[in-house]
C-alpha cells in the first residue's frame, strides 16, 4: 500500500458516501428525473456507508473483512441491509453465500485508493467481495468498481477507464442513460446495476450530475449513486464543498472519524 498517489486528488471514499446519503430517499422510487433539487429530500447513510467504512478500516487493520463487516452492521443494525447479509451477520459461523448482489460493489471504494496497481486493486476487491459475495459475478462488480476508482485516480480518460472496464468483464458500456433509463427497473445485482451505475459516470457533466443521473436511472438509487459517485470522486479530483458539507452533517462521529483516518493516510 502507499499513501502517494500519481493521480486524482480526493478523500479516497466520501464520493460514495455521498451517492448513498443523496441516494437513499430515492431507492424504491422510481424516479426518472435528473433535473430536480437534490438538497431538498431528507438526508441520511444506509448500509452502503457503514459497509465502505467498514472496509476502508479493514485496509488499515487487520485485513478481516468479515470480521469487519460484521462489527459494522451489529453497530448499525438498521441500515437497510439485504436479507441474506442479515442472515450471514447474526451468525459468525456462516460463509460467504455465493451472491451476486451489488453490496460487493457498493462497499468497495477506498480499496480504489489504498494501491499502486490495478492488479492489486482486483486482488484485493476480490478478497472483499469473497467474503459473502463469491458468486463470479459478484466479485467482477466489486472488481470493476474498484478498479473504475483506480483508473480515473490514477489519470484515465473515461473513454479508457470504459474500454478497460469492458475488456475486463464484458460489460456492455456503449449505452446511454438516456436510452437505459425508460426500461430500467429496480435491480440489485451487480451485472444488472453495476455497468448501468459505471454509464452515469461517463455521461456526466461534473461530479453534482453524475449523481443525478445515477439516481435518475430508477433503480437501486442509493447503491448505484454509490458507485457512480466513488469514481466520479477520482475523476473530477474530489467532491464539491456544499456536497461534501451536507454528508458529514448526517455522518455520525465513528464514521467521520474512519473516514477522516483514511483521507489522512491515502489523499494524494
Amino acid at each position: 500500500m502507499s499513501g502517494s498517489f500519481k493521480g486524482a486528488k480526493g478523500t479516497g471514499m466520501l464520493g460514495a458516501i455521498a451517492g448513498d446519503v443523496f441516494g437513499a430517499s430515492y431507492e424504491f422510487q422510481s424516479f426518472k428525473e435528473e433535473d430536480f433539487d437534490l438538497f431538498s429530500l431528507p438526508r441520511f447513510f444506509t448500509d452502503d456507508t457503514v459497509l465502505t467504512i467498514a472496509t476502508a478500516e479493514t485496509l488499515m487493520g487487520d485485513g478481516d473483512y468479515a470480521a469487519a463487516y460484521r462489527r459494522w452492521g451489529g453497530r448499525y443494525p438498521n441500515r437497510c441491509y439485504g436479507g441474506r447479509f442479515l442472515d450471514w451477520l447474526d451468525d459468525s459461523s456462516l460463509g460467504p453465500y455465493n451472491s451476486y448482489g451489488n453490496g460487493s460493489a457498493m462497499r468497495v471504494s477506498p480499496i480504489g485508493w489504498a494501491f499502486d496497481s490495478l492488479i492489486e486493486v482486483l486482488e484485493e476487491a476480490e478478497r472483499s467481495a469473497s467474503v459473502t459475495h463469491n458468486h463470479p459475478e459478484g466479485i467482477k462488480g466489486a472488481q470493476a468498481a474498484a478498479g473504475s476508482i483506480y483508473l480515473a485516480r490514477m489519470g484515465a480518460s473515461r473513454v479508457e477507464i470504459r474500454d478497460e472496464i469492458a475488456y475486463r468483464f464484458g460489460y456492455d458500456l456503449e449505452r446511454t442513460v438516456e436510452g437505459i433509463r425508460p426500461g430500467y427497473s429496480f435491480d440489485v445485482t451487480c451485472q444488472g446495476s453495476v455497468p448501468e451505475a459505471l454509464i452515469a459516470f461517463f455521461d456526466a457533466e461534473d461530479f453534482e450530475h453524475s449523481i443525478r443521473l445515477a439516481i435518475s436511472l430508477g433503480g437501486d438509487a442509493d447503491t448505484q449513486a454509490a458507485i457512480t459517485g466513488g469514481v466520479a470522486e477520482a475523476f473530477w479530483c474530489g467532491v464539491p464543498k456544499r456536497i461534501e458539507n451536507e454528508v458529514r452533517g448526517v455522518l455520525e462521529k465513528p464514521l467521520l472519524e474512519v473516514l477522516d483516518r483514511f483521507t489522512r493516510r491515502h489523499r494524494s
